[in-house]
């Protein structure tokens, strides 16, 4: 019977993801579907106004060739004519200078005619008709603007769509997730010599499997890679899962997008907490500073609140800053309220948890000290520690406590014992949680070298812990465990930089 409940739940699940895996499809076509129907009319709305250019630049032409055409007409018509005109005259001249010279022939008076003579030659010397070229200005032959459009005709007869590249192929096998770098490689089905680029497209996603249409996160965008290869650092996993596609242009256009990869991108991420932190830390989302003018005003309530008697009241009274509990913490968005509801840290333990809890698994984030931070510690805890417990100081606390004010000390403490470390504390420090082998280890983040290690049978969930006075830390989360760290884990066990009196059985 059990067996078949197993089996039937299996084909459930089974049934449920190829459900779910269809809707996604269906959503992919009919995003498709729209957009087909969006963009045919925009192509061929485009092709219009193309042509259309090419119509304008061809009637263009056309008017302005033929005004040439026109002008050239015009000129030699001008200077044709202007010729015609003078030969006109000039031949009236010279018929009736050939009039007078016939009729000097009949003169019979020898002074006469020698006088006649004299001028008939005096004119044929001026005549008009002999001073003028007898070779056209123009001609009419208008050859020399005539055009050849077979060139140009061939051309618009071999007009095409412009070539796309075809869509590359991801290399999955080639791609790599490590430190907080994705490195991605990808190839062309046929080697195509025009291509002159990729763009990598790439989005954060909590699905797992193909991109999803209705997806919140917008594509961003890596253009002009020359290679087909390309590394994304410096990235921040607060998604289970990214999303990649690659698609490459030549000088024209650019081609369809590669099947798309996902990749996954774990990481812990958390804030810290402000609903329980001291009311002297002034809390963001990824910071923490140190407020003296924090809750003041609220020793009255404290007062009337704290007046049962406990010795917990003569040390807020001698206090110059306040230690007022504040109302129940509610529940944050990441986790149920990690606290149970309890007050907020008050007294001297200047306290603020993460707001995630972790109960397996191994994890790491990082720490930076702001400048001139006088005194601050940085572990894990239970999820129970006591509104005026101090990190370090109970079985339930783990932690590297750094102070900078009177007598500098950097030293590992749990349940109320120290141990001094050597050297100065960095100015980041990793934090490394691995809760199935039972290690809590602290690393130079820049050198990754370990400080300090211990071990402890973690027995419930535990949060990470920060404690900072005078002066404030920023957080950063979202990191894989560097793979630096994981090979210093696997080669030294994690027991390198431990201290033995500190090693626990957490209670």
């Amino acid at each position: 019977m059990d067996s078949q409940k197993e089996a039937l739940q299996r084909i459930i699940t089974t049934l449920a993801n190829k459900n779910e895996e269809l809707h996604n499809f269906m959503e992919t076509l009919s995003h498709s579907l729209a957009g087909v129907q969006v963009n045919c009319p925009q192509a061929v709305s485009d092709l219009e106004e193309e042509f259309d250019r090419l119509f304008t630049i061809l009637v263009e032409m056309k008017e302005s060739m033929i005004n040439t055409i026109k002008q050239e007409g015009a000129k030699k018509t001008q200077e044709l004519q202007h010729q015609l005109t003078q030969s006109g005259g000039a031949l009236k001249s010279a018929v009736e200078l050939l009039e007078f010279a016939n009729n000097a022939l009949d003169i019979k008076d020898e002074d006469e005619f020698t006088k006649a003579a004299k001028q008939i030659k005096d004119r044929v010397t001026m005549a008009p008709a002999f001073r003028l070229t007898m070779k056209p200005k123009a001609t009419d032959n208008m050859d020399h603007l005539m055009v050849d459009f077979n060139q140009e005709r061939q051309l618009l007869q071999n007009l095409k769509f412009l070539p796309v590249p075809r869509a590359p192929e991801m290399e999955v096998g080639d791609c790599l997730v490590l430190d907080n770098t994705v490195s991605l490689a990808w190839k062309m089905p046929v080697e195509d010599s025009k291509i002159d680029h990729y763009i990598l497209e790439y989005r954060k996603t909590d699905h797992e499997g193909l991109p999803r249409i209705k997806d919140e996160r917008c594509w961003e965008v890596v253009d002009n890679i020359k290679t087909t290869e390309y590394s994304l650092s410096g990235l921040k996993f607060d998604s289970k899962f990214m999303n990649f596609r690659v698609r490459a242009c030549n000088k024209a256009a650019a081609g369809e997008y590669s099947d798309p990869v996902t990749l996954e991108t774990r990481a812990f991420n958390f804030g810290f907490d402000s609903s329980s932190s001291h009311l002297n830390l002034k809390v963001e989302d990824r910071s923490v500073e140190w407020d003296p003018q924090g809750g003041k005003g609220l020793e009255s309530k404290v007062k009337g609140k704290e007046n049962k008697g406990s010795a917990h009241l003569t040390n807020l009274k001698n206090m110059s800053r306040s230690g007022t509990p504040s109302p129940k913490r509610t529940s944050t968005t990441r986790s149920p309220a990690i606290r149970g509801g309890r007050d907020r840290f008050t007294g001297e333990s200047y306290t603020v948890l993460g707001d995630t809890s972790m109960d397996c698994g191994q994890h790491y984030w990082e720490v930076k000290a702001l400048k001139d931070c006088k005194s601050y510690s940085v572990g894990v805890s239970y999820r129970n520690l006591g509104k005026f417990d101090q990190l370090g100081k109970t079985n339930t606390t783990w932690c590297i406590h750094i102070n900078n004010w009177l007598q500098p000390s950097f030293a590992a403490k749990h349940n109320n014992k120290a141990k001094s470390l050597d050297g100065t504390a960095p100015g980041r420090i990793g934090v490394f949680c691995d809760l199935d082998s039972g290690q809590l280890s602290f690393y130079n983040a820049e050198t990754k070298q370990l400080i300090h290690t211990f071990k402890a049978k973690f027995s419930q969930p535990v949060v990470p812990a920060f404690m900072v006075w005078c002066g404030g830390l920023s957080l950063s989360t979202g990191m894989q465990v560097p793979s630096a760290v994981k090979s210093f884990q696997k080669t030294e066990n994690g027991l390198g930089g431990s201290n033995s009196s500190l090693n626990s059985m957490a209670q």
